[in-house]
């Protein structure tokens, strides 16, 4: 394969995934209303020393706290980043909702990502591995993962161990990181790495090749903040903190 990023997926199936996650950044700051800002209250203690200790001004305050906002949305969206491309690996395919992420063509393989190691809590790691177990049951010779992108270490091993007071394991389902899942799939010891090195690359390339959306709703939260600013004369943090706490004792006079 003589391609330009990597060489286990084609260029236009990396740039699409790209595209893909791309549409998700966009959909996810559009959500971003004032009154979707508003939904948790506002620490505005908070963001005054981050305003102060960090150096910036309240639009750079405020634009920070909306990226925080979405970080959560976005992280699920990197998840799927990743199904995508390893979908695109000859012989793998994704789920589609399936009830596993990833899956060998001839059903040797079944696998569940997991973007962090530390995104579940100890009921969702046994839902998981009693899932893992009834593929591995349901297909005798397919080996099941726990697929870990961000691990705090580099292994592929035999998952098991005491969850909820009871202890599980199958001889089949196994938990592996993201470089050795990379490694796994693709037959390349380096696969995930070569994947970090083209990101940037294969990034500036999509998007030297897509019109810049118009009036992207990033600022849609603080644009309604600062409309509300013109009448009442007030600083942004010290509107946000108005509308966030105006029956707190003494509040009502910003």
């Amino acid at each position: 394969m003589n391609n330009k990023y990597v060489d286990f997926i084609t260029d236009e199936h990396l740039l699409q995934c790209i595209e893909n996650l791309y549409a998700s950044y966009i959909k996810a700051k559009a959500r971003i209303s004032k009154k979707k800002f508003y939904n948790n209250k506002i620490d505005t203690i908070k963001l005054t020393f981050d305003a102060k200790f960090n150096n910036l001004d309240e639009e750079s305050l405020i634009e920070t706290e909306v990226l925080r906002q979405i970080d959560k949305s976005i992280n699920n969206s990197i998840g799927t980043f990743h199904e995508q491309v390893l979908g695109g690996i000859e012989g793998f395919e994704i789920g589609n909702l399936s009830g596993f992420d990833i899956k060998a063509s001839d059903n040797t393989l079944f696998a569940d990502i997991k973007n962090k190691h530390n995104t579940m809590n100890s009921s969702a790691s046994e839902a998981l591995f009693q899932k893992l177990a009834r593929y591995a049951d349901d297909y005798k010779q397919a080996k099941c993962y726990w697929v870990q992108i961000l691990a705090k270490g580099s292994f592929n091993e035999h998952w098991k161990g005491d969850i909820n007071g009871k202890e599980y394991s199958h001889s089949r389902v196994c938990k592996i990181s993201g470089d050795q899942f990379y490694a796994l799939l693709t037959g390349k010891k380096n696969a995930f790495f070569e994947l970090y090195k083209a990101l940037p690359v294969a990034i500036d390339d999509f998007l030297k090749n897509i019109e810049k959306e118009q009036g992207e709703s990033i600022n849609s939260a603080l644009s309604e903040i600062k409309k509300e600013t013109e009448h009442s004369r007030r600083s942004i943090l010290d509107q946000i903190t108005f509308e966030n706490y105006s029956y707190y004792l003494g509040f009502d006079n910003l």
